[in-house]
């Protein structure tokens, strides 16, 4: 019999100091693959996530690690409690990382090398000052596509990158088009328009070069067939050939991650619950505008 549930893997925007505190209070594994990560990456993972001394946590050098172990270990937790299996797997963004983890397509000291290769590049593919990103409220598709064709010239682009439910997309490009269309779109009458605390124009073309960069790495990577399905940002399809799955994920660095169209397909596959699988619930939230049909469901809290 088919399980009708699916789960998801919450990326950068949702940690914060403690987020795996008490989960690691009833459940061991959850030290053993932060200690497990910090013997591959160098230094005290833990430490991080737990107390922050040094105020890391929001730096995506330390934010991409720290939340995909997160996200495994409570996946782990779940796994250990729970038999069944999930119709299919998605991530938003770096989440996708933790979601291939779960499937068994990539080893997990594997992909915490990976995703910290994967923060470097995107942390030096544009010089600080010059990239930024910025969340807009109230809009359509079709509008904010517009306010960013407007905003965009020969020498400065800006352009939508995560499609997150209707009502709320993320925009990032050039810090200069990113502001002029924050006030084409106030002025077109969005609800909201924030910039976000990032430096780094994440899935959007100035990340290409580090696209590049990484595809060399990854190509040293094997990959395995997914024991679960999981369906990729990028085209919103299933792909179970490791050729397909890494083009999807050099291709994530520069293309929108299409997460209406994601939770869309699991509502049409008979899905009818969608958990999220690590710390928070963000994307609980996002879910919930997007598939009015689907019980959405937060494991930070039925967990911890």
């Amino acid at each position: 019999m088919q399980s009708h549930f699916a789960v998801v893997f919450p990326g950068q925007g949702s940690q914060k100091v403690g987020m795996c505190s008490a989960l690691a209070e009833q459940h061991p594994i959850v030290r053993t693959l932060f200690d497990e990560a910090s013997a591959v990456l160098k230094y005290d993972l833990w430490n991080i996530v737990s107390n922050d001394p040094e105020s890391k946590l929001n730096q995506t050098l330390y934010t991409q690690p720290a939340m995909l172990v997160a996200d495994v270990a409570y996946w782990n937790v779940w796994r250990v409690l729970h038999d069944e299996q999930p119709q299919c797997l998605a991530g938003h963004s770096l989440g996708e990382y933790a979601a291939y983890v779960a499937a068994g397509v990539l080893d997990f000291k594997e992909v915490v090398q990976l995703v910290s290769v994967r923060a470097i590049l995107m942390q030096e593919a544009v010089p600080e000052g010059e990239g930024a990103m910025a969340v807009v409220l109230g809009l359509t598709h079709d509008q904010i596509t517009e306010v960013c064709k407007q905003a965009t010239t020969s020498e400065v682009v800006v352009e939508p990158v995560n499609l997150n439910a209707p009502g709320q997309t993320v925009i990032a490009g050039h810090t200069f088009a990113v502001k002029e269309a924050m006030e084409l779109a106030r002025s077109m009458g969005a609800k909201r328009v924030l910039q976000l605390p990032v430096s780094i124009p994440s899935h959007s073309q100035l990340m290409k070069s580090a696209a590049e960069l990484f595809a060399e790495v990854l190509n040293r990577v094997t990959l395995h067939e997914p024991k679960i399905p999981v369906i990729n940002n990028v085209d919103v399809t299933m792909n179970k050939d490791g050729a397909a799955i890494r083009d999807a994920m050099v291709r994530q660095f520069f293309s929108p991650v299409r997460w209406i169209e994601t939770i869309e397909m699991m509502a049409k596959q008979g899905i009818t619950t969608v958990y999220e699988c690590g710390p928070g619930k963000v994307l609980t939230g996002l879910n919930k505008r997007i598939g009015a049909s689907l019980e959405c469901v937060a494991l930070s809290e039925q967990l911890t």
